[in-house]
């Protein structure tokens, strides 16, 4: 009687089937596992197909070029379903991982060769010598605020202020034009029209840090010299 050569693949760790079976068997009929064979919930079917029922026989699994050739079966269980959702939350976490994918594209060239991160930073620059008057003329205005702010908190006018700036600075050689001395004189009554003493009563913020650090140094090195010296 001619069999059929029938390769049974079982969930691991168990050993595979080799079995020689009239083609007349139906799938119901494999010496199968008893544990298994009586599960409902166990299938058979071959690389290709889905379950196969139980009814079907070995010979329709034949293949049609080479009847002889060995069947191989695979034995799958089938797992109960939960309340499903698992698609939906595949497609959540794909959108996630599209969001935070990383668009840094610096290190890319151009048609010319370039990097893209050095035509940014060519345009940044270019960008920040057009603003260069810009933030010029504001560091100038703040300039001028701070000594306005200054000359209202030791009560100097600004024409004083500009007198004062405008004098020339040709002590070295004992020259002075008659302008200067003029303006020097006109300068020098404005500031002795302050009131010193009132602006002595003013309390004024000495915020110098460097040179308390410096001073606080000098005398700590003083106090050190002296006791190495007493020693």
């Amino acid at each position: 009687m001619m069999t059929r050569t029938v390769f049974v693949h079982l969930p691991s760790p168990l050993v595979p089937l080799h079995l020689s079976l009239p083609p007349s068997t139906p799938l119901s009929s494999l010496p199968l596992p008893v544990s298994l064979a009586a599960s409902s919930s166990t299938y058979l079917r071959t690389i290709s197909s889905g379950p196969l029922d139980p009814s079907t026989l070995i010979s329709d699994l034949s293949h049609d070029e080479s009847p002889s050739h060995p069947i191989t079966l695979h034995l799958g269980v089938r797992v109960l379903g939960g309340k499903g959702g698992f698609g939906a939350n595949l497609r959540a976490a794909g959108g996630r991982m599209n969001k935070s994918a990383g668009t840094n594209v610096d290190a890319c060239r151009d048609l010319s060769g370039r990097r893209l991160s050095t035509i940014k930073e060519a345009k940044r620059q270019a960008e920040l010598l057009e603003s260069l008057p810009a933030l010029r003329a504001a560091a100038q205005a703040a300039d001028k605020a701070k000594l306005e702010a200054l000359e209202r908190a030791l009560g100097i006018s600004s024409d004083q202020t500009s007198d004062l700036l405008s004098l020339p600075e040709d002590e070295t050689r004992g020259e002075r034009s008659s302008t200067g001395a003029v303006r020097a004189a006109t300068g020098s009554k404005r500031i002795a029209e302050v009131d010193l003493e009132e602006l002595a009563m003013k309390k004024h913020k000495f915020d110098d840090n460097e040179f308390l650090e410096q001073s606080r140094e000098i005398k700590d090195n003083v106090r050190n010299a002296v006791a190495a010296g007493e020693s």
